[in-house]
């Protein structure tokens, strides 16, 4: 039984996230390779704005945002600006490049219940990791939920308890938001290789062991594994076919070393466009200490 604990990280100005992957313990299950979960956060309306991700750059994977509670605004190389609100998704391809930023735009933002958002990347398969970079959005009207027994499920992407999602994907994957009454079961999908359940909130059964807010453990493929919540609780299952080793250096995912090299330098000379709508500050590259 393989169980993860996420590790603190801060993304700058009080921002701080749940690290869950990668792990030294596993750096991919199926084709996601990054995995943060932050908040729930809370900050006076006039210092919500400095936690602002500023315009950053990203190759070969796609991000996808997910928020419980709270609002962000996304702006991208593409000219594209859109707030995301809870429940909707947000899905960047980044392919051979592009630039964006996250800003907390509306001061209720960090009021009580204050900001949580998931937020995961999903390796790009090599045929398709240095495709035109693309946004989609998708409001959460048009994702699938289901309710069985004391279970809710929100379908963010792919297939899973004969529900469809609509969202794009490249490669065969799943994402749930699954609400766990207590004593409830939950099965974990058995149509996918690499399978994990994260626990947002409440604790968790599986296999005889608790888990806790800020803990994944991961499945072998031979295992039907079931969850039981022994109080209330949320819980983020994902997994789907690997695709094969990748290397990840800050934000930029490639199965070849020379691909992150040269994404460096790209984003050192300004080579990557900035958001049109966001181009007055940028993250700088940072020191490698390698």
């Amino acid at each position: 039984m393989l169980v993860i604990d996420a590790r603190q990280a801060d993304l700058g100005h009080g921002l701080a996230v749940r690290r869950v992957l990668p792990s030294a313990k596993r750096r991919m299950v199926g084709p996601f390779v990054f995995l943060d979960h932050a908040g729930p956060v809370a900050f006076p309306p006039d210092v919500g704005r400095s936690a602002d991700v500023r315009p950053h750059p990203h190759i070969g994977l796609a991000t996808v945002s997910y928020l419980l509670s709270g609002a962000v605004t996304h702006r991208d190389s593409l000219g594209i600006e859109q707030v995301i609100r809870p429940g909707d998704v947000n899905w960047m391809t980044a392919g051979r490049g592009i630039a964006h930023s996250e800003r907390f735009e509306d001061a209720s933002v960090f009021a009580d219940p204050g900001l949580e958002l998931l937020q995961s990347w999903v390796a790009l398969p090599e045929k398709d990791e240095e495709v035109e970079p693309a946004f989609d959005h998708y409001p959460v009207r048009n994702l699938p939920e289901t309710r069985e027994g004391g279970t809710w499920m929100r379908l963010i992407a792919g297939q899973a308890f004969g529900m469809s999602s609509p969202v794009k994907t490249r490669s065969p994957l799943f994402q749930l938001h699954a609400v766990l009454q207590a004593g409830s079961k939950l099965g974990v999908p058995a149509d996918y290789s690499e399978r994990a359940a994260y626990v947002v909130a409440g604790r968790v059964e599986s296999g005889g062991r608790e888990l806790v807010p800020g803990q994944m453990q991961v499945f072998g493929s031979k295992t039907a594994p079931v969850l039981q919540a022994r109080e209330a609780s949320t819980v983020l299952l994902l997994g789907g076919e690997p695709l094969g080793e990748r290397h990840v250096w800050w934000n930029f995912v490639s199965s070849r070393k020379d691909r992150i090299e040269q994404a460096k330098a790209d984003w050192k000379a300004g080579r990557i466009a900035l958001p049109p709508n966001d181009a007055s500050e940028c993250i700088p590259l940072p020191e490698d200490r390698r």
